[in-house]
């Protein structure tokens, strides 16, 4: 039994340490004093002090936060109208269809989709000048798309589960559907549209290929213009950067879990 329990500490101890280790050498050489990623040169937050100089990485950042802001939007907007048509309407005659081009996305390699979506671009502004050439725009289209396939997921799993009672002691009462939809199915399921949001918001910030194919001259990504650099070399900035997004990525992961917790504790005394 102690041979047991060592040896599966021992391996989770393993496993931790191949995850985490690299992450956790990525942050120490982000203090390195030297140009040399591999060569310690001494403690310095000098190249934190270069990023925030930098002005294609500000930018970059800029120009992804607001797509995936704008992408995650539009993609639970779509993702709650299609959960609604398929877990509310189940004699719609497209149904299936309707399921199969939701689940595509999530099945399609990204080099696919995004020549797909890039080829729909070019003969879009052949036939009607619209979207004018690749941007942000195209890239906000060709996230909400992927986008919406995942909060259509997420979405799905709340409603299935959903107490029709409510709504129907509602509308008993004398309350329109619109009103019903607003006050009681939208306050019900917001926790999946805030689940699918992020989601949605994580993925189009995270994204390299699909941008890669409908991005246009002005409109790099952050992953666009770090895969560019990484590709010369990877240099003490970029680790700066990634110390960064690591610390934000734990700060949310901290605060999610103590509302968790605190939200067991409160049911818990009720």
């Amino acid at each position: 039994m102690r041979r047991k329990s060592r040896f599966l500490w021992f391996m989770g101890l393993f496993g931790f340490t191949f995850l985490y280790a690299p992450i956790l050498s990525l942050v120490v050489f982000s203090f390195n004093e030297s140009k040399l990623v591999t060569v310690w040169g001494g403690f310095s937050t000098r190249w934190y002090g270069e990023l925030f100089r930098d002005p294609q990485i500000l930018n970059a950042a800029w120009i992804s936060v607001k797509i995936a802001f704008l992408s995650a939007s539009i993609a639970i907007v779509i993702g709650t109208l299609a959960s609604f048509v398929l877990i509310r309407f189940p004699r719609f005659r497209s149904k299936s269809l309707l399921s199969m081009m939701i689940t595509a996305p999530l099945v399609m390699p990204e080099v696919i989709l995004g020549l797909s979506l890039l080829l729909l671009f070019v003969a879009m502004d052949g036939l009607t000048g619209w979207p004018g050439g690749r941007g942000t725009m195209t890239i906000i289209i060709a996230h909400s798309t992927f986008g919406a396939a995942y909060a259509a997921v997420v979405i799905q799993s709340r409603l299935v589960d959903m107490d029709l009672s409510i709504e129907e002691a509602a509308l008993d009462l004398g309350a329109r559907p619109v009103r019903v939809f607003f006050d009681i199915t939208l306050p019900v399921i917001a926790p999946a549209l805030i689940s699918a949001w992020l989601l949605a918001f994580t993925l189009s910030l995270d994204d390299l290929v699909i941008a890669s194919f409908v991005s246009g001259p002005g409109a790099s990504t952050l992953p666009m213009v770090i895969f560019s650099k990484v590709r010369l070399g990877v240099s003490p900035d970029i680790n700066a950067l990634a110390t960064i997004i690591i610390g934000l990525v734990s700060l949310g992961i901290i605060v999610a879990a103590l509302q968790m917790t605190r939200s067991r504790r409160q049911t818990t005394q009720r």
